[in-house]
């Protein structure tokens, strides 16, 4: 597709690795008049950006000063209104614990069109990196994705841990800094604390690195592995797969 002036597209660039954007996505890189982009995006997509394309890094680093959501969104629209095209380029998929929302509905607002191009989640892509699904017939029928972070960093205590001790699969996104609450919590609330787990980092790089445990362990092992975010932690049976000889 061909970008159109004032149109601001949210563009999911996927898990980490760059050929691993839709071909859609890549085009519009290609084409467009601005990129936005956050800090966890594959750089290596934005050697294909136009030369003389407007690139801006407007990503959030954890501890530092970075851009208000407000902020964003006011730069997204300024561009716009000036009759640029613009990709706003996400890690993962927009949608996905991406703010895309927030963003669009800015737009929306604004009367500008958006359009929203998916990416693959490394909700999925993460564990799929080291061939565990998050589904499998008659073992994990059903799969949910939690962030587990509040803005201010600390465990959401709205947060139903009975209902999520239930769920076959369950994955978590920004919470390796509260795993080890999150995996007790869990194991009040009812879940075998041998369920097998793993924590993927930098998933579908060349830095990727992973560990596997239960439930009961996990924590400890991604800090003795010294694991770092990005990282999703998941938890299920379908971790040690192999054991299993489901038809």
């Amino acid at each position: 597709m061909n970008p159109q002036p004032g149109t601001v597209y949210l563009v999911g660039t996927g898990p980490g690795a760059p050929d691993l954007i839709t071909l859609r996505g890549l085009n519009l890189i290609k084409q467009s008049d601005v990129i936005l982009h956050d800090r966890l995006i594959p750089t290596e997509l934005l050697n294909h950006a136009r030369p003389d394309a407007i690139i801006t890094n407007i990503g959030k680093t954890p501890n530092q000063p970075s851009p208000t959501q407000g902020d964003i969104n006011a730069l997204i629209l300024e561009h716009a209104h000036a009759n640029r095209s613009v990709v706003r380029l996400k890690g993962g998929d927009p949608f996905v614990f991406g703010r895309g929302g927030e963003e669009m509905l800015a737009c929306q607002t604004a009367n500008i069109p958006c359009i929203i191009v998916p990416g693959v989640t490394s909700a999925i892509a993460a564990p799929a990196s080291i061939n565990v699904p998050v589904t499998h017939r008659q073992i994990a029928r059903s799969f949910t994705v939690i962030t587990a972070t509040t803005r201010d960093g600390q465990l959401d205590e709205n947060l139903d841990f009975t209902a999520l001790a239930k769920i076959d699969t369950l994955i978590i996104l920004m919470g390796t800094h509260n795993l080890a609450e999150i995996t007790t919590r869990l194991i009040t609330a009812g879940r075998n604390p041998q369920t097998p787990a793993a924590c993927i980092a930098s998933a579908t790089t060349l830095h990727q690195r992973h560990v596997i445990a239960t439930l009961e362990t996990i924590a400890t092992a991604v800090d003795n592995a010294n694991i770092h975010p990005p990282a999703v932690t998941i938890i299920s049976p379908t971790v040690t797969l192999p054991d299993h000889h489901a038809p």
